[in-house]
């Protein structure tokens, strides 16, 4: 039986793209918050997931240029949870990640740093804010 591994996010960044190289290539990294919304008791709450995810060679260097803080992105791609000891202490350390093959920059240029101009909205955004307060799930 054949299994899938795809992860879709629509989300505002949490900091500007960090960009590094790994022998001949270069790999960036996006901090992501996504919302999920949900009633209890009568009242709408906002839960933030953070993730992070990332990005390799030309794409990765095109989040770099064209990203900042606060803009709103599509991405495409799969989880990856890799481990390592940790020097200090000996232990084994996990992080989940998401490998980008889609990147897509959503709203406008100007956008950075939370702006809530030309069709996207803020991580922090309040009930109200978004394109659709229904309670109903949208597929």
């Amino acid at each position: 039986m054949a299994s899938v591994n795809k992860v879709i996010i629509v989300g505002n960044l949490t900091r500007d793209p960090e960009t590094r190289t790994a022998g001949s290539t270069t790999v960036t990294e996006l901090g992501i918050a996504t919302n999920r919304r949900f009633k209890k008791n009568d009242e709408w709450v906002e839960e933030p997931e953070y993730h992070s995810v990332i990005v390799w060679s030309k794409q990765g260097e095109n989040c770099q240029e064209y990203l900042s803080k606060g803009r709103q992105v599509y991405v495409e791609g799969r989880m990856q949870t890799r481990s390592w000891e940790d020097k200090t202490h000996g232990d084994k350390r996990y992080k989940t990640e998401v490998v980008a093959n889609v990147v897509q920059f959503l709203g406008g240029k100007g956008e950075g740093s939370g702006g809530n101009s030309g069709g996207g909205y803020s991580a922090d955004a309040k009930p109200g804010d978004g394109p659709d307060d229904s309670d109903e799930i949208p597929f």
